[in-house]
């Protein structure tokens, strides 16, 4: 026997259970992201605005003839107020993004699961179509945040801007003035017929100057830094293992496709870090790794482990991510880091991987960016562990 009005079954029950659908949302957003509720929901409204979007979907799901989703001038205005709070709370596009990924996950295993609960399976059919209006659902939603979200990094982007050409024309009026007067005595000092009394008085201005000249840089500096909030949404206190985990998961296809284990440890550092910046490092060297995994070796492996620095009185620590691939000849290692470079470019067994020479460029940009630094150590034919030193906390 199979289940006829498939969809109302499901729409009813997402219906139920959409304040439930919402806090897993929440809880598995809080896995990736440790936060409290409140740094990303302040108030009672718009701590509802989740369950109000899976409302809108189950919706949808039941009746697609009406009214498209996309054109629910309600809900996505609801979708709108989401892009302007993220940006608002100054969280990166990553995180806008995988907060959308996140509920497209929990819908889906969600249906999976009442499909399982059903007397009788719907035609496949059915259920492809349902899967498909979810995710057609989550897109347009996870747009209009999205866009809302850019227009408004936009117009900040274009408003910093402007105070910078501000900050810097009032640098320049400001400094002219002492520089002027500064290479005015300079040139004086400079003068073999100058007197003593003369050379006394030139240096005391010189030295008047100078100090002058620091007090102002001192008030310019402050000025600079009157806009400028101290922690942001996008900088947040995480384990790194956390981040570590979700980065093998997107990576787990790949990985077992060509025989490769993903070891990380759970006890890797604790971080006050960009998230968004960690992850894309993790995803970038860990799929390095599986790219250039030895397949002639029975036993492939990628690690993750980590310590605090002792160099450091703790307040730093190391992440290594280490792999017994085919390593990285000796001439490259100092150019891997460059745009557009690739290690194994001159290697035909090696011909088949697929990139530009770009992942590893990035992630030099997001080390730099998050304080810290990197390092490789490589062996041909054992294979390469690169070293990330970073900050406990970032600007600490």
């Amino acid at each position: 026997m199979i289940t006829t009005d498939f969809d109302s079954v499901i729409s009813e029950r997402m219906r139920t259970e959409h304040r439930a659908l919402a806090s897993r949302w929440f809880e598995r957003l809080l896995d990736l992201l440790p936060v409290e509720a409140r740094d990303v929901f302040p108030t009672e409204s718009l701590l509802d605005h989740i369950p109000s979007l899976i409302l809108e979907i189950s919706a949808y799901l039941r009746h697609p003839e009406n009214e498209a989703i996309a054109a629910n001038t309600a809900i996505l205005q609801k979708a709108q107020e989401l892009g302007a709070l993220r940006h608002g709370q100054r969280a990166s596009l990553h995180q806008v993004l995988r907060e959308y990924q996140v509920l497209s996950d929990v819908l889906v295993s969600f249906v999976l699961e009442a499909m399982g609960q059903l007397g009788a399976p719907p035609p496949a059919s059915d259920s492809v179509a349902l899967v498909s209006r979810l995710h057609e659902s989550v897109n347009v939603l996870s747009q209009a945040t999205v866009e809302t979200f850019v227009t408004l990094y936009t117009r900040t982007i274009a408003d910093q801007n402007e105070r910078l050409e501000q900050f810097t024309r009032m640098a320049a009026h400001e400094w002219r003035q002492p520089l002027g007067a500064l290479r005015t005595g300079v040139s004086l000092l400079g003068r073999s017929e100058l007197d003593a009394q003369r050379r006394e008085q030139t240096l005391a201005a010189v030295e008047r100057t100078v100090q002058h000249l620091v007090d102002l840089t001192h008030k310019l500096e402050a000025v600079a830094r009157m806009n400028t909030d101290g922690d942001t949404a996008v900088i947040q206190e995480v384990s790194s293992s956390t981040i570590a985990h979700e980065a093998a998961r997107q990576l787990r296809e790949m990985a077992d496709a060509r025989g490769i284990e993903i070891q990380v440890a759970d006890d890797l550092p604790a971080l006050t870090v960009d998230v968004g910046r960690l992850e894309l490092v993790f995803v970038n060297l860990l799929s390095n790794a599986i790219k250039y995994s030895d397949p002639l070796k029975s036993v492939r492996r990628v690690e993750i482990t980590g310590s605090s620095d002792s160099d450091n009185d703790g307040r730093s620590c190391r992440i290594e991510i280490r792999d017994n691939g085919v390593g990285i000849p000796e001439h490259a290692r100092a150019t891997i880091f460059q745009q557009f470079t690739r290690a194994h470019a001159d290697r035909d067994d090696l011909s088949h991987v697929s990139g530009i020479g770009l992942g590893l460029a990035i992630v030099a940009d997001c080390v730099r960016a998050m304080s810290g630094r990197i390092e490789v150590w490589s062996n041909e034919g054992e294979g390469t562990a690169f070293v990330l030193t970073l900050p406990r906390v970032l600007n600490d």
